[in-house]
C-alpha cells in the first residue's frame, strides 16, 4: 500500500475516535439545561474548602380540582417526570387562546410519553368552574390524564402563581400570563418560555427532550 493510501486510511479510522472523544468530553455540558428561580446562596465544604453554591427554588405542594373533577397534586405531576405549567383564564381573548394552541402542539408531540404532563391553572376561579374548564379542555383537545386544567380557591391560586412561580400581580389580583414553565421531577423550574411564540415552543419541545434524555442516562 502506498504512503498516501496509508495516510488516508489512518485518517478515516481516526475520525470516529475523535468524534467519540469530543462528545464524551463536551456533550453533557453542552446540552445541560439551566435552573431558574434562585432562592439563596449557601456555602458548602468540598475537600476542605468552602464554596458558595446557589440554592434554587422548589415549587411547593399544591392540590387543585381538574376539569374532570378529580383533585391533582404536584406529586402526581412532577413525580412522573416533568410538567409544563401556565396560568390563563377562559374569558381571556388575547394571549390565552394562542398559548393554549401552542400547548396543544406540546401535548401532541409527547402524546405517547407518560412522563410529560401539562397543567393549566386558571387565574379566575370565580368564573372558571369545573364545567367551564371541561368545555375549554375539549375545545383544545386535552387528553384525559395528560393535560389538566385546574381551578380552586383564589387565595391558593394567587399564592401558587406569585410565591411559587413568581408571577407578578396587579394589585391584589392575579392576571393571565403568556409565560410557560418547565418543571422537573425535583420540582425546580428548568425553562421559561413565551407561550405565544412558535419558536419558543419549539425550544420548549427540544428542552423537554433534553430533560428526558438526562433522566434516561443518569
Amino acid at each position: 500500500m502506498r504512503p498516501a493510501q496509508t495516510l488516508l486510511l489512518g485518517l478515516i479510522l481516526l475520525v470516529p475516535v475523535l468524534a467519540f472523544l469530543f462528545l464524551k468530553s463536551f456533550g453533557t455540558n453542552r446540552y445541560a439545561l439551566p435552573t431558574f428561580l434562585p432562592d439563596h446562596v449557601d456555602s458548602t465544604q468540598v475537600s476542605g474548602k468552602w464554596q458558595r453554591d446557589t440554592v434554587f427554588h422548589q415549587i411547593g405542594d399544591f392540590r387543585f380540582p381538574s376539569q374532570a373533577g378529580r383533585e391533582i397534586t404536584q406529586a402526581e405531576l412532577a413525580d412522573k417526570g416533568l410538567y409544563v405549567a401556565n396560568f390563563f383564564s377562559t374569558t381571556c381573548s388575547g394571549i390565552c387562546p394562542q398559548v393554549s394552541a401552542q400547548l396543544s402542539r406540546v401535548q401532541e408531540k409527547f402524546r405517547q410519553e407518560p412522563r410529560v404532563r401539562l397543567a393549566s391553572f386558571t387565574v379566575d376561579p370565580t368564573h372558571d368552574s369545573i364545567a367551564v374548564l371541561a368545555r375549554y379542555a375539549e375545545q383544545y383537545g386535552a387528553i384525559a390524564g395528560k393535560w389538566f386544567f385546574l381551578t380552586g380557591n383564589q387565595a391558593g391560586l394567587n399564592q401558587l402563581a406569585a410565591r411559587e412561580f413568581r408571577l407578578s400581580m396587579e394589585g391584589s389580583s392575579l392576571v393571565q400570563s403568556q409565560k410557560i414553565f418547565l418543571v422537573d421531577k425535583n420540582r425546580q423550574v428548568r425553562g421559561m418560555y413565551d407561550g405565544t411564540s412558535e419558536k419558543e415552543i419549539n425550544r420548549l419541545i427540544t428542552e423537554i427532550g433534553v430533560l428526558l434524555y438526562t433522566y434516561d442516562h443518569e
